[in-house]
């Protein structure tokens, strides 16, 4: 069992970016963010990447799931034991396949085979119990961000917007009582963001990101392409709603035309865009986007973000967070929260029916009585 009060847990995130493991320590209760604790990152190797990319869209089972499931348990128990004082890890995994309403949703990884290597109690497959009960299973930082807001003194509502290989925004409000309070929280996936730019990037010149935006600095939008995106279906549903990283393919077709930076431009603008259409969702206006997630390192996106929205826009370390770990910050959060019995999202945040607490405890002590 989980001691009482206040514990350091080990969260992790790997995005789907494919980019590498974030991994990072919280001091908390599963409410309130006590003190922020180490933090690091490993980077997936070229050939590490192209297994995952190779497995992206694939569930259990299938061809090349057992190959990215062995890349991502080794770079994860590498990474983690280099951590000291962790007595919870969250373990989230590598999303290879999302389809709510459908088959479900699927991370690669086993939290059983992490708690064996590290000799830890690992939280994993946070997002099923929520799919199971008609919710997006995504996104579940929100929860996490109400906290961050608390811990910031935030006195009104205030935004985050994760740009990863898919965007999402979390509006709060901190003055009410918990996250899962009714009027808390609102959550939803805005549409491809660093994703589509960095597979761009990568069938184009064998990099993995436009660096700095350098290359979309340097073209012109495609208007008509935008708005054609724009069009999608997606865009027209109400909040909460989630995407798989690959629902918008087809919009690197819709560039092919296009000269490099040009095209570029186009996606980076796009997925600005997104954004501007999501915070049209926001139930109160915000003063400022904190921005999460490797996008924010890209100028030119900060700059169509705020010309989009016409809210200013803001990498979180400006407030004091840090921006390339709150993710795994996240999980090692929910993994207390799922120890503790408290929930992990909620109807406003997910969807799901009713606020629900997911994710499956392994504990080594246990495997190792089941042998």
């Amino acid at each position: 069992m989980l001691k009482g009060g206040a514990v350091w847990a080990l969260g992790t995130m790997s995005g789907t970016s494919l980019d590498g493991v974030d991994a990072a320590m919280v001091l908390t209760d599963g409410e309130r963010i006590l003190e922020f604790g180490a933090t690091a990152y490993r980077p997936y190797s070229g050939p590490e990447r192209e297994v995952l990319r190779t497995a992206l869209g694939r569930w259990p089972g299938e061809e090349a799931v057992a190959a990215a499931e062995q890349v991502v348990e080794a770079a994860h128990a590498e990474l983690l034991a280099r951590f000291r004082g962790a007595e919870l890890v969250g373990f989230h995994g590598q999303t290879l396949a999302h389809e709510p309403g459908g088959r479900g949703t699927h991370q690669a990884g086993s939290g059983e085979r992490l708690a064996r290597a590290l000799g830890l109690p690992v939280v994993w497959d946070f997002r099923s119990a929520d799919v199971q009960a008609g919710g997006q299973g995504a996104p579940l930082a929100p929860f996490y961000h109400f906290a961050c807001a608390r811990r910031l003194g935030a006195e009104q509502p205030v935004a985050f917007l994760n740009l990863g290989g898919v965007g999402n925004l979390t509006w709060v409000d901190p003055r009410q009582a918990s996250p899962e309070a009714p009027g808390a929280c609102l959550a939803f996936d805005t549409g491809p963001a660093n994703a589509p730019i960095n597979d761009l990037m990568q069938a184009r010149f064998g990099r993995s990101h436009d660096e700095g935006g350098r290359l979309a600095a340097r073209g012109q939008v495609a208007e008509p392409v935008v708005e054609r995106f724009l069009g999608h279906a997606f865009f027209a549903r109400m909040p909460p709603k989630s995407l798989d990283r690959d629902a918008f393919a087809d919009l690197l077709g819709a560039v092919e035309g296009l000269a490099d930076a040009d095209a570029a431009a186009t996606l980076t603008a796009a997925a600005a865009a997104a954004v501007a259409r999501g915070a049209g969702h926001f139930p109160t206006p915000v003063r400022q986007l904190l921005v999460t997630g490797g996008g924010r390192r890209n100028p030119v996106l900060m700059a169509m973000l705020e010309s989009r929205t016409g809210i200013e826009a803001v990498p979180v370390e400006q407030v004091g967070l840090d921006g390339d770990m709150l993710e795994a910050q996240a999980f090692a959060y929910l993994a207390v929260r799922v120890a503790r019995g408290l929930p992990t999202s909620g109807p406003a945040t997910t969807g799901v029916s009713a606020c629900i607490g997911g994710g499956r405890i392994s504990r080594p002590e246990e495997l190792a009585l089941e042998g």
